[in-house]
C-alpha cells in the first residue's frame, strides 16, 4: 500500500494523537520533534528556520485521505490564530503547492469579501483592519523528524 506522510505541531502528542487515529486512511501516528527550514506564516511571512517543535508525523493512504482534509482536523482542534505552535510541515516538494494553498484558505477564512468591477468577488485582507485576525500557523519543508517512544 502507499503511503505519504504529512507533519502537524500545535498540541501534546495525546491532543495530535486523538485527532488524527481515528480518521479514514490514516495508518500511523507518530510523536517527535520537528526542525523545518523556510518555515513562514500570515503574521509573520519572513522565512525562517524552526528546530525542535513538539509534533507528530501522520501517515495516511492517498487514497482515502489527503493533505487538506487532515490540515482541517488540525485547525478544527487547534487554533491557528493563536500563538501556540500551530504548524503544517511537508518532506515532499509535490505536497508544497496544496499545504501554501490550504494555508492560505485558513488565513483568509472569515475576512469580508469584497466585490470587483469585473464581477469577481476577492478576499480582501485589508477591507476591515479591525476585524482582520493574523494566522499565526506556520507552515515550511521539513528537514528533520525525530521519532519518539511512547
Amino acid at each position: 500500500m502507499y503511503t505519504k506522510k504529512i507533519y502537524f505541531s500545535g498540541g501534546n502528542f495525546n491532543e495530535l494523537k486523538k485527532i488524527f487515529v481515528d480518521l479514514p486512511g490514516v495508518v500511523n501516528v507518530t510523536f517527535g520533534t520537528i526542525s523545518a527550514s523556510n518555515v513562514s506564516s500570515y503574521a509573520n511571512p519572513e522565512p525562517r528556520s524552526l528546530e525542535n517543535v513538539f509534533g507528530v508525523e501522520v501517515e495516511f493512504n492517498p487514497k482515502k485521505n489527503d493533505i487538506s482534509t487532515l490540515t482541517d482536523e488540525l485547525f478544527a482542534a487547534v487554533s491557528p490564530y493563536a500563538d501556540n505552535n500551530a504548524g503544517v510541515y511537508y518532506k515532499m516538494g509535490e505536497d508544497a503547492p496544496q499545504v501554501e494553498l490550504h494555508m492560505n484558505f485558513i488565513a483568509n477564512r472569515g475576512k469580508e469579501s469584497v466585490g470587483s468591477n469585473a464581477a469577481i468577488t476577492l478576499n480582501d485582507p485589508n477591507s476591515n483592519p479591525k476585524r482582520a485576525r493574523k494566522c499565526f500557523a506556520v507552515f515550511g519543508r521539513l528537514t528533520k523528524f525525530t521519532k519518539y517512544a511512547e
